[in-house]
């Protein structure tokens, strides 16, 4: 062959290479960036944080920011489109579907209530908080609802106590050794450190064994519609975190030290054991734990007295991936 076709093939070649190359590149788009909220830094939250620091977001070619908000910023911040997901409860959510609003849960963390209700030690009984003072992180958080939820158990309603905005963990902590309140909910461990600093436990609700829908993976029909590709790599992600949970828990706890700051070993299992007792390995939001709530907001929200659970869940990413039989392949 003479040098001109010697040049002319060599020349072929590095075109067909960068053409190559070039499709390789088209048929690997860049991850899609999208913003998801958390309410709170309990380990509920830990899937989420899981699919950071595990690398589970990128693996399914997800960019993700974690922005921590509490839920009065994150659900409207989900409605106005500022972030696309929210790890938030059935009881932040169900209130703005019940009235006009379009957000669905994808996928439940937690569907039973775990709080502990811990009060100041001269409290005995759930009838001795009658005429007390309850400290709650805000009005309509988790913190409220589930001790407004617990109150008629005990023949009490809540004309009987005072609600106190006091914020969060801490700041209720020093509320109640400084005897500005007499009682609070902490979900597990959070309760520890108030069981520390001198109060005792009236309460563990998970021994009332309620069905009640807290923090899962939420969106918003509209934007559901048009990224159905993504929320399924979404999804994907926290049925794939709940499998590390389950079988690795050194990874799962060092996504604790990052987002609850902490490097306690105490604290650290205590948190990892509260997730791998709550997640379940198909996580479907429980339809019975939202009619709780329904129940719960009756009186402030007419509509909640006819409202249909099934229509504050969106289960069919989670249905495709149990029915292909991804989920169950995880654990074999």
């Amino acid at each position: 062959m003479n040098r001109q076709g010697i040049r002319s093939s060599t020349s072929l070649a590095v075109i067909t290479l960068a053409l190559t190359f070039g499709l390789s590149a088209a048929r690997s788009p860049a991850a899609d960036r999208v913003r998801i909220g958390y309410t709170a830094p309990g380990p509920q939250h830990g899937l989420l944080w899981l699919g950071d620091t595990a690398g589970l977001f990128k693996k399914n070619n997800l960019d993700v920011e974690i922005i921590y908000m509490p839920g009065n910023i994150s659900a409207p911040s989900l409605m106005a489109g500022e972030i696309q997901f929210g790890q938030m409860t059935g009881a932040l959510m169900s209130p703005i579907r019940l009235q006009g609003g379009d957000p669905v849960m994808l996928v439940s963390v937690q569907e039973l209530l775990d709080d502990r209700l811990v009060v100041r030690p001269n409290i005995k009984t759930p009838e001795d908080l009658k005429g007390k003072r309850i400290a709650i992180s805000r009005f309509g958080a988790a913190s409220h609802m589930r001790v407004l939820n617990i109150l008629p158990r005990y023949g009490l309603s809540e004309k009987d106590v005072t609600f106190l905005q006091i914020g969060d963990t801490p700041a209720r902590i020093i509320a109640m050794t400084g005897n500005a309140v007499d009682a609070s909910s902490f979900s597990p461990p959070d309760h520890l450190a108030a069981q520390q600093a001198g109060m005792r436990i009236l309460l563990n609700m998970a021994e009332l064994n309620i069905f009640y829908q807290g923090t899962g993976l939420v969106a918003t029909q509209r934007y559901i519609a048009k990224n159905r590709d993504l929320v399924r790599r979404m999804v994907k992600s926290y049925v794939e975190a709940i499998h590390l949970v389950r079988t690795n828990p050194e990874v799962t706890k060092r996504a604790f030290v990052k987002y609850r700051k902490t490097k306690d070993e105490k604290q650290l299992e205590d948190a990892y054991q509260t997730l791998r007792e709550t997640a379940k390995v198909k996580p479907y939001p429980n339809l019975e734990s939202f009619k709780t709530i329904f129940k719960d907001v009756s009186d402030r929200i007419p509509a909640a007295r006819t409202a249909n659970p099934k229509e504050f869940v969106d289960v069919s990413f989670l249905e495709e991936l149990d029915k292909s039989g991804y989920i169950d392949g995880l654990y074999r």
